[in-house]
């Protein structure tokens, strides 16, 4: 089907990868708006299970570089959004991501793929690669082999995205909000053209309807160009904050300037390196020849401030749909599961609390959901602290990434130095540790009725040591298990117990029953 001007019309098939990232999380639900069918590929597919959209889409479990689960993944697809990237993934990321890109581009001209699509990062072009960042001459890289694959390729080159729960957003947001007086690096001075995120996912889904002789990169940006003094120091105005002061000195590098965005904001210095790096660049778009095939609607671009207050509004109404850490952490721990039968002549520590709760499955369960983030850890709240602090300092997530939303998870939100690997509603929340270990560890929490009108909480700790420091680590700190574990179950009662005596007090039902439908749809998706 095609409109007057020739246009098609119909939902094309769409495969999006990196569906469990922050751009990703939100372009799917954007595809499926503008009448798109849409496959995920997801190396671990239940991370995907609890989104609003999970039941409209098709999701294939697959890994970029693994060309046997690429072709069955590729098979009918019209658009491929190639969203992956390995920030921060250790010395050989640049390897892994040529790797990665040139295996998808064989698979997808394999399957006759009518395009791809590739968000990558603003370059200065005159600049030659070799004299990028590390980071910076990946995404060059990266778009280059996509643009060459044979396949009709949209390379969209932006520079800081703004939105709600990104990681450039969430540095900006944290060193202005917590360092009315900073001492910065020299790239403060650096001009960049930062864009909403509500664009990028404009320009994304408009960009699958380019005609089949489109085959180029396009430099996208907002209306705004900005010193990263100017945004912050316009952070601070829309954000109602008193007037920054702000002294640029030429001896933090990136190296150390990592280590300071580190500790200040939620990122993590392996995340955090590359972005610094980067900004020493001043990244301005040359042309917005975008506009040709993806119109700009009146008010669009959006500009720096209005981007500002529609993300601040988003983490003011608790609505953020994905953030930087929704998709795995650099050198985070992935298989094997603390269920898995392999365990078998291997070292499996645990442990385990059990206590009765007067309170119903139900109160009890609410309180588990909302563990961490404002509401702590129920136990000793030093000892969170420092383990945090401890973390951060040897390059770690540490406790500060907080909560996407306060009362509900679902399976792959990071919580604090946790990321959630399975709920079952009602029953078990299962977390694995991302802090910096010398093994895996996972922390898992029940909520069982007890058969009467009360309940049963579990709790159990697991860690498999990684060797001998491993079995050294549990050692050290098995002793304060009683005081750190042991509270925790105790608090988390009390809380369950007190909370369920509040709602009798109020005159509401001790048992109410518990919402097990997804959460409603988001609208305003792109803050």
């Amino acid at each position: 089907m095609t409109d007057v001007q020739g246009h098609e019309t119909r939902g094309l098939r769409c495969l999006v990868t990196g569906a469990t990232g922050y751009i990703g999380g939100r372009l799917v639900p954007e595809l499926l708006e503008a009448g798109h069918r849409v496959r995920c590929l997801a190396r671990t597919p239940a991370k995907l299970r609890d989104q609003p959209w999970s039941g409209e889409v098709e999701t294939v479990r697959g890994d970029v570089t693994d060309a046997e689960t690429l072709a069955p993944a590729l098979r009918d697809v019209d658009v491929a959004y190639y969203l992956v990237h390995a920030l921060g993934g250790g010395h050989d990321f640049e390897r892994t991501d040529r790797l990665a890109a040139r295996t998808f581009a064989e698979q997808a001209r394999a399957a006759g793929v009518r395009r791809i699509v590739y968000l990558g990062g603003l370059t200065p072009r005159d600049v030659p690669d070799a004299s990028l960042s590390p980071h910076l001459r990946s995404r060059s890289e990266v778009g280059r082999i996509l643009l060459e694959s044979g396949v009709p390729t949209t390379v969209l080159r932006a520079a800081v995205i703004i939105g709600s729960g990104s990681a450039s957003f969430e540095i900006l947001r944290y060193l202005t909000e917590r360092l009315p007086v900073m001492v910065t690096p020299s790239w403060v001075r650096t001009r960049i053209q930062p864009i909403a995120v509500r664009d990028v996912l404009r320009y994304l889904v408009g960009s699958a309807r380019m005609p089949e002789d489109v085959c180029r990169a396009f430099d996208i940006g907002g209306p705004d160009v900005l010193t990263y003094l100017g945004m912050m120091r316009r952070y601070a105005a829309v954000a109602g904050l008193s007037r920054r002061l702000i002294v640029p000195v030429p001896v933090l590098t990136p190296r150390l300037s990592s280590h300071w965005i580190g500790l200040v904001t939620p990122v993590p210095r392996a995340i955090a390196r590359p972005l610094a790096e980067s900004l020493k660049y001043e990244v301005v778009c040359d042309e917005h020849d975008i506009a040709a095939w993806v119109p700009d609607p009146p008010g669009t671009p959006i500009g720096f401030d209005r981007a500002l207050d529609l993300a601040l509004q988003r983490v003011r109404d608790a609505q953020v749909i994905t953030r930087w850490s929704s998709a795995s952490v650099p050198g985070a721990p992935s298989d094997p599961l603390p269920t898995d039968p392999d365990w078998a002549g291997g070292s499996l520590y645990t442990d385990v609390r059990e206590l009765t709760v007067d309170a119903s499955p139900q109160a009890l369960w609410r309180v588990v959901e909302g563990i961490g983030g404002e509401n702590g850890w129920y136990s000793f709240p030093l000892a969170w602290a420092v383990r945090g602090w401890f973390d951060r300092l040897v390059g770690g997530v540490g406790l500060r990434r907080g909560r996407r939303d306060a009362t509900r998870l679902r399976v792959g939100d990071s919580l604090d130095f946790w990321r959630v690997e399975e709920i079952e509603r009602g029953r078990l929340l299962r977390l694995r540790a991302e802090m910096r270990l010398p093994g895996l560890a996972w922390l898992e929490m029940y909520a069982e009725s007890d058969g009467e009108r009360g309940s049963r909480y579990r709790q159990r700790a697991l860690f498999h040591p990684r060797g001998l420091a491993g079995h050294a680590y549990w050692w050290s700190v098995s002793p304060f298990h009683a005081l750190v574990f042991g509270g925790m179950a105790r608090n988390i009662a009390l809380k369950a117990e007190a909370s369920e005596d509040s709602g009798r007090a109020d005159g509401e039902p001790s048992a109410a029953p518990l919402d097990r439908t997804p959460s409603g749809t988001e609208t305003d998706r792109g803050r």
